[in-house]
Order: structure tokens, then sequence, then C-alpha cells
């Protein structure tokens, strides 16, 4: 049985027609302060309940997933299988200075004290994530949706790049199955979402470059890249990320720049205005592991590249 929150619910409408399945019925009700409470509207009774709910801002997503594996857990569900194509606070994974919070394993300890018993998630910010859990993690990749629509735009002289060092390993994963080259951009940061500056390491002159991140919150790093890219010689330059943060004034820098265009997962909605987004469906993907999970099938098979 698949059930959503709700701000995921077109991502599992989607995601049970894949199925061949009906979605949950779920009443969650609102309270004049804010509170909300959550009640199954059908017996869960010994049945695998999938809930599906990123964890996006703000964080009453998060506390409504929470309830939701609550209410499921005292309406005696046999499992309780929690689908989160965005996990909100991945990069809060280790302690980067003296006296601050690991947000990651905060949400994973409060995911488990409810009762999950499995996880299904994407493109973690920092895959170590997986071992903040004692519960069996199932982590998906993008690249299964991305790389089909990047050959799909059979591009010459294709290039892909990485606006940060910590994201070499995804963007090398990329260049490899596809095999063509890659470079690197360098950055230093002052603070949180202020890039200082930039450096890019390769050549691009008459490259299609694609660059690859896992999230896009600001866009003050991808944006800044492209120009630097398009100014270093390149004949165009796009971008993919899998999770469409996209905090003001994202939409506006990316319309701003030079990217050709910018491709998202749908794991989280974007409704904002911006001619140069496309959002790519990853429905099918989780509906296949989800029917993976319940038949006891391998879900490996599914990855053309781990990252």
């Amino acid at each position: 049985m698949v059930f959503s929150g709700t701000n995921s619910r077109y991502l599992a409408e989607r995601i049970c027609s894949s199925l061949g399945c009906p979605l949950g019925n779920m009443n969650i009700t609102h309270f004049a302060d804010g509170e909300f409470a959550v009640s199954y509207e059908e017996s869960i009774r010994g049945s695998i309940v999938f809930l599906v709910q990123s964890t996006f801002p703000n964080s009453d997503n998060l506390m409504e997933l929470l309830l939701m594996i609550d209410a499921a857990k005292r309406a005696s569900a046999k499992s309780i299988v929690a689908v989160i194509p965005y996990f909100g606070w991945a990069r809060q994974d280790r302690k980067d200075k003296p006296r601050v919070s690991i947000g990651a394993k905060l949400v994973a300890d409060l995911l488990s004290v409810a009762g999950i018993d499995r996880l299904i998630t994407m493109d973690l910010h920092a895959d170590q994530i997986q071992g903040f859990f004692d519960i069996p993690v199932d982590h998906l990749y993008a690249s299964g949706v991305f790389l089909p629509y990047i050959q799909s735009l059979n591009l010459e002289n294709l290039c892909i790049a990485t606006p940060d060092v910590g994201g070499s390993k995804r963007a090398s994963n990329y260049s490899k199955y596809l095999n063509v080259p890659l470079v690197l951009c360098n950055k230093t940061r002052e603070k949180a979402n202020e890039v200082a500056s930039m450096q890019i390491i390769g050549n691009v002159k008459d490259m299609n470059v694609i660059i690859v991140d896992d999230m896009v919150d600001t866009a003050g790093s991808i944006t800044k890249a492209a120009s630097i890219i398009m100014e270093s010689g390149a004949k165009s330059v796009r971008a993919i990320a899998s999770h469409s943060v996209m905090s003001d004034p994202a939409s506006f820098r990316i319309q701003e720049s030079p990217l050709t265009e910018m491709v998202f997962t749908d794991s989280i909605p974007y409704s904002k205005k911006c001619d140069k987004v496309k959002q790519l469906t990853i429905a099918d993907m989780f509906a296949e592991t989800i029917r993976r999970v319940v038949n006891n099938e391998s879900i490996s098979s599914q990855y053309l590249i781990t990252k």
C-alpha cells in the first residue's frame, strides 16, 4: 500500500500509476496554530506500507512524515518503508567546525525511532549517511534517468564538468560511462551559499559541456561555473542536478545565466517561473524499486552507474 504526504502527492500519484495500484486514502488535519494530525482512512493492518515524502524545506514535510510513520506503526502495519527521494539536512553530515549539529544523523535517528523498517532514497549529498541507519537503505541514483537523456541530445564534442571538487566522483562516473572528457571547477567559499572564487581545471574550448551536481540551492555555484566555462571557449553549457531545492534567487540566476537548460528530477516540486528549467520524472524508477522490494528481488540491476 502506497501513501503520500501533502507536498509529494504529485510524485506518489505517478509512482502508483506506474505500479498500477491506487494511492492510499489518508487524511491530514491542520489546526489553527499550525499543528497537524495524520489518520489512515482504510485498514493497513498486516500491510507493507510505503510512505512517499521528500523532506525538503520547510520542516513541516519531515514532521508530517514522522507522524505518518507513527500512525502506521500504531495501526499494525507489517512493515513501514519510507520513500524519501530528497533526503533533507544531508549537507550536515559531519562536524566541519566546533560546536555544530550533525543534522543528517539527527534526522536518521528521528526516522528510526518513529519506526521505519527500510529507507528508499536517491542521490544523498554524502554517501556515508547510509551508515547513520541500522536498517536497510536502498540508495538510488538519478543517473538512471539522466544518462539516457544526455545520450538523446546527441551532442558532439561532449564534456562533463563538476562545479566543485566534492562532486568529482559523480562527474567522473558520468564521463567514463559516456566515454567523454572531464573537467573540474575548483571553488572556495567564504560562507555558506556564497562562492568566493572559482577556477577551471581542464580544457573546454569548442566543447558542449554538461555540469553534473546533486542539488541546486541558490544556484550560485552552478551559474558561476557556467559563466567561467563559456568564457573559456565552450560552445554551449548545460547543467543537470538531482534535486531542485531552488531557493531564491536561484530561478532568476539560472534565467540570466549562459546555461542552455537546467535539468532536474521531480524529487522536489518546482513551480516557479524559469524557461530554462526542465524536470525528468523518477516515478518509474521508484515504482520498479518498490516492486522489487515487495518481491524480494535485487535492485542493483537498475543501476547504470553507482553514483
